[in-house]
């Protein structure tokens, strides 16, 4: 593997934010600018000068880390992996190599691309000893919960994804994470719907074996179309990294403990799970359905949704105040890939309308609530045939890369323990009634 770029440590520039307080304390503080230049104030010397710390609910203004990974600018609609604009990925790349590209911090020559997804045919297998831990769960078991478990699971038969002192297994145990993460995915779509599990096939690429994995059955195997390999290849590079979202902080958060890749990755499953996190997609695909089946017409739904009696799912984001780049290069992907396989999907149309309507009304423009990845992502993996309750899950093997790297960055750094401060505002001292 290529060596990434070593971490930079940011530029101050010499430049600092003067601070004064009530009671007449006063603190110069570091300017830190980024590479595109990104200014933040460095509260580090805050406490232990001052006594005061910083409050700041649910992190919107707080600069966790500085990462080499994914640079966002949301007012302009920018997403760049470690530089490289999402467009040219998505229409030049693979997902093999963007993961490369993010864990490594380079795209890999040929031979050192050919080499990862050689590890990746290598490892695509789980343990069979695995196959009676899946027995455990019952059929109705909600696929990130047991995604999540067979993570954590199966690292117990890999100690070398457990023991990472130097980089030296990094690249086996990220291949082996990326490769059994859809075949565990797989396996407990197998188990949930009373079909047979079926085994990877080396002869395929990561995309297509996913796919073999869920939906060949012993008497017939799945041929995808080329189109609809690619739109998952798709969806998996658009969402393999998105900076420091609540998955990926709580990746960083737990490894900074020193808990190892495989426990790490399994709490960002946990923390995609939310339903305001990973679950955006689903709660498109309902929204849409629920139109459809109502015939409510598009213009009085969002009538609805101005007087706050209905919400509009897939628009608006924390970050992105303008398109989301996602968003563009999904629509025109699930365009294509319907006219393709000559699906007539009425929530598409549906979804064309909503959009044409929110983009010209002046009651969403002024709030800035474009569409986001996930209004279109459910339209793709609902064509490609992935059940709704896997939409989240899909949504963690594309992200899986991204997590790896976030923590493998972290891991080098060698930081301290992540432990936020609090503002206590619960009852003053008081004393037990036995007490007194």
């Amino acid at each position: 593997m290529s060596n990434a770029t070593e971490v930079k440590s940011p530029n101050t520039e010499s430049k600092t934010a003067h601070l004064t307080l009530p009671d007449g304390q006063s603190l110069e503080l570091p300017v830190v600018v980024g590479s595109e230049n990104e200014h933040a104030i460095d509260i580090a010397a805050l406490r232990g000068s001052t006594g005061h710390i910083t409050i700041d609910p649910a992190y919107g203004n707080t600069g966790a880390c500085s990462s080499d990974i994914t640079y966002i600018d949301g007012d302009k609609g920018i997403l760049r992996y470690r530089g490289y604009p999402i467009e040219q990925l998505a229409e030049h790349s693979s997902y093999a190599e963007v993961a490369y590209l993010l864990i490594w911090g380079e795209l890999p020559t040929a031979d050192e691309l050919s080499h990862f997804r050689w590890l990746l045919t290598e490892n695509e297998m789980l343990h069979e000893g695995l196959r009676n831990a899946f027995e455990g769960f019952p059929p109705y078991g909600h696929p990130m919960a047991i995604l999540s478990a067979m993570i954590n699971a199966s690292a117990c038969y890999h100690p070398d994804m457990m023991q990472l002192e130097d980089d030296e297994h990094m690249p086996l145990a990220a291949a082996k994470l990326i490769s059994k993460v859809r075949t565990i995915a797989a396996f407990s779509y197998k188990k949930s719907i009373g079909q047979p599990m079926r085994y990877p096939n080396p002869n395929l690429s990561y995309c297509a074996n996913f796919l073999h994995m869920m939906f060949s059955i012993p008497y017939a195997r799945y041929e995808p179309e080329p189109e609809v390999i690619r739109a998952l290849s798709l969806f998996l590079i658009l969402h393999a990294d998105h900076e420091q979202n609540c998955s990926t902080s709580t990746v960083r958060m737990v490894g900074s403990s020193r808990a190892n890749l495989s426990a790490s990755v399994a709490s960002g499953v946990c923390a995609l799970w939310g339903p305001l996190h990973g679950g955006a997609n689903m709660a498109v695909i309902k929204m849409l359905e629920q139109i459809q089946q109502t015939g409510m017409p598009v213009s009085e739904y969002v009538e609805k949704v101005k007087k706050r009696e209905l919400k509009l799912m897939g628009f608006g984001h924390r970050v992105y105040k303008n398109f989301d780049p996602r968003a563009k290069i999904l629509k025109k992907a699930a365009d294509d890939l319907l006219s393709t396989l000559g699906i007539s999907d009425p929530k598409l149309d549906i979804a064309k309308e909503l959009e044409e309507a929110a983009l010209t009304d002046e009651y969403f423009v002024e709030r800035k609530l474009y569409p986001n990845v996930d209004f279109y992502s459910g339209i793709i993996l609902n064509a490609i045939g992935i059940p709704t309750n896997m939409f989240t899950v899909m949504f963690a093997i594309g992200r899986m890369p991204g997590w790896i790297a976030h923590w493998y960055e972290a891991f080098k750094e060698s930081g301290r323990i992540c432990r936020p401060r609090q503002v206590y505002t619960g009852p003053n001292v008081r004393d037990y009634p036995a007490a007194k």
